[in-house]
């Protein structure tokens, strides 16, 4: 039985990349389970802090930016024990008994860890520091700081622009707000309620595009008072009465669909290929990806559908066959914002033009995602072009050429898509860092070559 939470590795502060390559593979088979789901991951490890009492958790993502999360939940008072492998303990100390942290809150790449956490700290009457990587420095925060602000939050130090390194001060009595999120972000809205949680009163999101809802499924299961109403066209409007005693839940994480994606589309794409995806999570929020390749002809098929702690779960049978370029509507992104890597990386072998559109969110992940997507395509010999927020991928129906360097720009989502391409490209794709992989899926290389990827990993996971 281990209880330490573990350290990041040097590379997720800047250290010494890890180069790796995919070459074409043939058919990819097997039966494989993706890591926990990252989302979820972070608010069980966050709602277990904020419960009076133990909360159980199976199948945590132990990917570094979920250990991230573990580190600052226990340096705000939690008592955190790994008991296994997926398998975690978190006595927590209930909303409004957090301590002031005695070091830094250390992020390492983890912007949704980071960004919820603020969401905490900005509620209780305690002052703590957040830092990052370079890749996390370099993130915007104001979106989240806006609106703690109005709860009584204060930016003590920050760097320019609102970005880490910074340190947040939450007020003596926090304020209940009505708040309308300006862009449409589960991180701003689960900071809010983060933050509401320990205000008097009612705490209220509206948000125009509805996003993951990870955040209010899980308030209910750990004992708050939330609802969920319609507002608009495709908006939700939420409201939490603040100041509950969260009891302790025991949870199951599903597999993370936005893991998922990677084997999913390298079976698309390798010819031949039959592979199935354990227990993922298909909540109707999350599947904007599976919708889209659906469209696009992809021989996709859901079983054993199922629900499991409030979120419905099936296993995805994935056949190779023919794709067709689409159009992607704007309004679907926040139902697939972190899989539009790997989106590209299909369009690519799809017959025809592929434009997804109103991406100006994947300017401000880890990387700038639009930028990063495109030069990595056009280096592969793929067509491609960004007409304002709009990606268009041009696909020929067969591999692209492959060949050259990718830059990852300390983004895990760019490395694993491109070590995708490779796969069905007609040379390797060699990306000049895979270590940063670990933050979001540690058995990627080991999961992929199971299946028969030729996929070189380096001294990477």
């Amino acid at each position: 039985m281990s209880t330490a939470v573990p350290v990041l590795s040097p590379s997720a502060h800047g250290g010494p990349g890890r180069p790796a390559r995919a070459r074409r593979s043939g058919p990819l088979r097997g039966r494989v389970r993706a890591p926990g789901d990252k989302s979820m991951s972070h608010r069980a490890l966050i709602f277990g802090l904020l419960a009076v009492g133990e909360t159980r958790i199976e199948g945590l993502l132990e990917g570094e930016d979920v250990l991230a999360t573990a580190r600052a939940c226990r340096a705000l008072g939690a008592e955190i024990e790994r008991l296994g492998e997926g398998r975690w303990r978190v006595r927590g100390v209930g909303v409004g008994g957090l301590k002031r942290p005695a070091e830094t809150l250390d992020f390492g790449n983890a912007g949704t860890g980071s960004r919820l956490m603020m969401g905490v700290v900005g509620g209780h009457p305690i002052t703590a520091t957040f830092d990052g990587d370079a890749s996390l420095r370099s993130r915007p925060m104001r979106r989240i700081l806006d609106p703690l602000a109005l709860m009584g939050a204060s930016v003590l130090s920050s760097a320019e622009g609102g970005r880490l390194p910074l340190t947040l001060q939450g007020p003596e009595r926090t304020l209940p707000i009505a708040y309308e999120t300006p862009v449409p972000s589960a991180q701003v809205k689960s900071a809010v309620l983060l933050a509401g949680l320990n205000a008097p009163g009612a705490t209220t999101v509206i948000e125009r595009e509805a996003t993951r809802d990870h955040t209010e499924k899980m308030l209910r299961a750990f004992g708050a008072d939330v609802t969920v109403e319609p507002f608009g066209a495709h908006g939700r409007t939420i409201r939490l009465v603040g100041q509950p005693e969260l009891r302790p839940a025991s949870l199951s994480i599903p597999a993370d669909p936005s893991s998922a994606a990677f084997p999913l589309v390298a079976a698309l794409i390798a010819a031949g290929s039959e592979v199935t995806l354990d227990s993922v999570m298909t909540n109707p929020l999350r599947t904007g990806l599976l919708t889209t390749l659906k469209e696009m002809g992809a021989d996709v098929t859901l079983t054993n559908i199922r629900e499991e702690g409030g979120e419905e779960i099936s296993d995805l049978v994935v056949r190779a066959g023919p794709l067709v370029g689409v159009d992607v509507p704007p309004e679907r992104a926040p139902s697939m914002i972190d899989e539009y890597p790997v989106l590209a990386v299909a369009a690519a072998f799809a017959e025809g033009e592929t434009r997804m559109r109103g991406l100006h969110e994947l300017r401000v992940k880890e990387s700038d995602r639009l930028a990063a997507v495109h030069d990595g395509l056009v280096r592969s010999g793929v067509e491609a072009r960004i007409e304002g927020d709009d990606l268009i991928v041009v696909g020929r129906g067969g591999a692209p050429g492959g060949g050259a360097p990718v830059k990852t720009h300390l983004d895990h989502r760019i490395a694993m898509s491109f070590l995708v391409l490779g796969l069905g490209a007609e040379a390797p794709v060699a990306i000049d860092d895979g270590a940063m992989i670990a933050t979001s899926f540690p058995a990627f290389g080991p999961l992929m070559r199971g299946l028969g990827a030729d996929i070189d990993m380096g001294d990477a996971a």
